[in-house]
This record gives structure tokens, C-alpha cells and sequence, in this order.
């Protein structure tokens, strides 16, 4: 006979990343595709954020998970492992400017990508959205590198702040200045 399932018992919770990651250190391969499945595209929309660049972006996301592979031994749980995985991102983006000695420029069909994106609302509200998104854009490619990146882990990748301070390298404080600047610096902008 098979066992019936209680409908009042909750399944298991996920694993945490720090768990997962214990267990991959030890062997485990299925910890591992589970880290990877959870983060693979949180990463990949960030390192795209910066690069503008699909293929440089998945040079990146490639770079950044065999260096993850190839680090797993020196992984010390006292960081979260989602500020470990972008701290290695943010590392290799910095090698990849310092040796470019530029940032690249937004695509020059930038524009036209975004107004290929579908809407199902009125061409109105369609073009008002779409303004203020590319306004938001704007304004946050405008920012210092440091605050702009401390704005997209905090707001796309939902970082806490000592993660975001481990993934760039500076203290709590550091990373709450440089928020409050670029947030100040945003409202100021999409208030003109």
C-alpha cells in the first residue's frame, strides 16, 4: 500500500546557499547544479547591467563560475555565498576595465531594443512607462561606478548592505553613503 501524503505537513525547506555549499565542498555535484540554478541568473542579469555587452556578459558569467570552481576549497562560510559568488563577478569585471581602460558605451540601438519590448497595456501608458524606465536607466548609468553598482546589488540582486560591502570591498558605512548619494542623486534627476 502506498503511503498517502499529509496535506498538513509542509515540504522541506530549500537548502541554504551555505549549506549547499558545505555539501559541494565534500563532494556533492547535485549541491553544486542546486547553487548554480539558484544564482545563475541573478549573475548573469548583473554582469549584463555592466557590460551592456551579451557576449562580453557571458564571458564574464562563464569566468566568474570557474573561478567559483575553482576557489570552493578557500570558500569560508563567514560571507553570505551570494556576496562570495558577485565579490568574484565584481573582481573580474574590475580586471576586465582595468584592462580595457574604458567603460563601453550603451549600445547605439539601445533605444530600439527597448521599444521592441511588448506591452499589452494602451501605446500610451506603453511609451509613459517606457519613458520613465529609460529616464530610471539613464539616470542610474549616469552615476559614479561605485554608487551605481552599490545601487544594483542593493535593488536588483537584494543585497544586504554588509554583503554588498563584502562583494565591493568597503565597509557598511561606505556602502550606506554611497546609496544614500546615488539615491539622492536619482530623485534629483527623475525630479527634473
Amino acid at each position: 500500500m502506498d503511503a498517502v501524503p499529509d496535506p498538513a505537513v509542509a515540504p522541506a525547506p530549500e537548502p541554504a546557499d551555505e549549506v549547499l555549499m558545505q555539501a559541494w565542498i565534500g563532494g556533492d555535484v547535485l549541491a553544486f547544479e542546486q547553487l548554480y540554478a539558484r544564482h545563475r541568473a541573478p549573475l548573469y542579469r548583473f554582469l549584463l547591467r555592466h557590460t551592456r555587452d551579451v557576449p562580453l556578459a557571458e564571458e564574464i558569467f562563464q569566468d566568474t563560475w570557474q573561478r567559483v570552481i575553482g576557489a570552493r576549497g578557500g570558500w569560508a562560510p563567514e560571507a553570505a555565498f551570494s556576496a562570495w559568488l558577485f565579490r568574484i563577478a565584481h573582481n573580474r569585471l574590475g580586471d576586465h576595465w582595468r584592462a580595457l581602460k574604458h567603460r563601453p558605451a550603451a549600445p547605439g540601438d539601445a533605444d530600439l531594443r527597448a521599444a521592441r519590448i511588448p506591452d499589452p497595456t494602451t501605446p500610451e501608458r506603453e511609451l509613459s512607462e517606457f519613458e520613465q524606465r529609460r529616464r530610471l536607466q539613464r539616470a542610474i548609468e549616469d552615476l559614479p561606478d561605485e554608487q551605481r553598482e552599490t545601487v544594483l546589488l542593493r535593488l536588483e540582486q537584494e543585497l544586504s548592505l554588509e554583503e554588498i560591502g563584502h562583494v565591493t570591498g568597503v565597509g557598511r558605512e561606505t556602502v550606506k553613503s554611497r546609496l544614500r548619494y546615488a539615491m539622492d542623486k536619482l530623485r534629483a534627476r527623475l525630479n527634473e
